[in-house]
């Protein structure tokens, strides 16, 4: 699209944002059973909205400048560290989400050890991929450790056996995406403080919602920075504190371990740079939204949002372990499922047709004991939409079960079967996703099924260079009229 010779009205501008919105999932909730992390809570929405537009051009790159910016940062860092245990010496960051946070932490541990060449983090195969990320970045090998094949929690005893001299870092999750369980947080701390090594817990998801379960009653174990051994703990405010994307904290024990995350640079002849986080330059935005939803909600609104959420989730499960042909993975702690088929059910002809008739759950595919499944998320603003889901759930898998089974042509197997992930180009996958049938012009993503299934068969390898590819097709601009395609 070239910029215009002209520039456009703003009633113009804004009804085309307004089309291009038209094939997004719906921010209420009522369709979307991940991503969106709703309230239900108009007069929160409009209050975060605003707070954000009026500091969206203040700057935090330089806190003396903008003193608004520190002064709004400390009160989200305190008000997260006292939620998660922490103690009087703690020390936090604001941060963009939760691998960002996750970066912060991987950073700190690194750093903090700088007598160890080839350092190492040790977590389990259920640890968000943000870890991996940031270990590529900052030069880190991953020691990935299986998990319980039923429960899937993290194994102490294994991911004991996999810390060596050059460990940095263990890593714990409150609660794992895939499956929403809760790892043993107390037992792999101390396991790493036996080895006198670092232990982060990712709470990016849990970090507002295990402490207020534990308000509403709920018998929870150890899992924040009061748990001995626990030396740095994320949490996302965009996920169940509810404030707009682009909000996270990650807290340190103190501050010289936050110190370690902290980079500085008076190396050239311009200004000296000094980041707290990744970023340099970052809008004020964020964080006066997630302020302002910390002030308004308090602790009584997290708590309303925290019944209610957990209520829907326990709705949730009861109405699909009455379906037959699906049944929940694991034990779920908090608010997230993990719906595998059973059986003749595909759950990802479940997944096509459930939205096909409205609701959007996020596909995952197989991982060792982890078998292709759903992933339902359910938020404070989600309880009056279960038994819609639900109806629509049991729809769905009656449908798949009297289709075919999805049926991979042999010639696109047989492609499949002789690709080299180091070396697949992108004219063969180009011809790849012609044969899927899948159109990237058609702003939707259509019927996955056979897509999943060619995914979920390849190495993991394989699907991440096949993923990698299908990103850099969907986002390639179509040419300008009258020039060429890009080669």
């Amino acid at each position: 699209m070239p910029l215009p010779t002209h520039g456009r009205a703003s009633d113009e501008i804004l009804a085309d944002i307004d089309a291009r919105r038209s094939a997004d999932l719906p921010l209420d909730g009522s369709v979307a059973w991940a991503y969106v992390y709703s309230t239900g809570l108009d007069d929160l929405e409009d209050l975060a909205r605003t707070a954000y537009g009026d500091m969206l051009a203040v700057n935090g790159l330089d806190p003396t400048a903008f003193p608004s910016t520190v002064s709004l940062e400390n009160d989200v860092v305190s008000s997260v560290g006292a939620l998660l245990g922490a103690g009087p010496e703690h020390a936090g960051t604001f941060t963009s989400g939760g691998t960002e946070s996750i970066m912060l932490a991987v950073k700190a541990a690194r750093d903090a050890n700088p007598q160890i060449e080839k350092p190492r983090l040790v977590k389990a195969t259920t640890g968000h991929p943000a870890f991996h990320k940031a270990a590529h970045y900052l030069g880190i090998e991953v020691v990935n450790v299986a998990v319980d094949p039923v429960t899937f929690e993290a194994d102490p005893a294994a991911m004991a056996a996999a810390i060596d001299e050059c460990t940095v870092l263990v890593v714990a999750s409150a609660i794992s995406y895939p499956h929403g369980v809760l790892d043993p947080i107390a037992e792999i701390a101390a396991v790493a403080a036996e080895h006198g090594v670092l232990c982060h817990v990712d709470a990016c998801v849990g970090g507002f919602l295990l402490p207020f379960q534990r308000l509403l009653g709920e018998d929870l174990p150890a899992f924040d920075l009061s748990t001995p051994g626990v030396t740095s703990i994320s949490a996302d405010l965009h996920k169940y504190g509810y404030a707009p994307k682009g909000a996270s904290v990650v807290v340190f024990r103190d501050a010289e371990l936050r110190r370690a995350a902290y980079f500085a640079s008076a190396d050239w002849p311009g200004y000296t740079v000094v980041n707290s986080a990744v970023q340099s330059t970052r809008s004020a935005g964020p964080v006066a939204g997630a302020w302002a939803t910390l002030q308004h909600l308090g602790e009584d609104g997290y708590l309303s949002l925290t019944r209610r959420s957990r209520e829907a989730l326990r709705q949730l499960v009861a109405g699909i372990e009455a379906i037959d042909g699906l049944r929940v993975l694991g034990t779920p702690m908090a608010t997230f499922a993990a719906v595998a088929g059973e059986g003749d059910v595909d759950v990802f002809v479940v997944a096509d047709e459930l939205r096909a008739l409205g609701p959007f759950a996020q596909v995952q595919l197989s991982h060792g004991p982890s078998p292709a499944n759903l992933h339902l998320s359910t938020f404070g603003g989600s309880l009056e939409h279960v038994d819609a889901l639900l109806e629509a759930l049991a729809s769905a898998v009656a449908t798949a079960r009297s289709l075919p089974p999805v049926d991979v042509p042999a010639d696109l197997s047989a492609a499949l079967a002789q690709l080299d992930p180091d070396t697949i180009t992108a004219e063969a996958f180009s011809g790849l996703v012609a044969a899927t049938g899948l159109d990237l012009g058609s702003g939707e993503a259509g019927r996955m099924a056979m897509v999943n299934h060619i995914l979920d068969a390849a190495p993991t390898r394989l699907r991440e260079v096949l993923l990698e590819r299908f990103l850099g097709l969907l986002f390639t601009p179509a040419p300008a009229e009258g020039s060429a395609a890009p080669a």
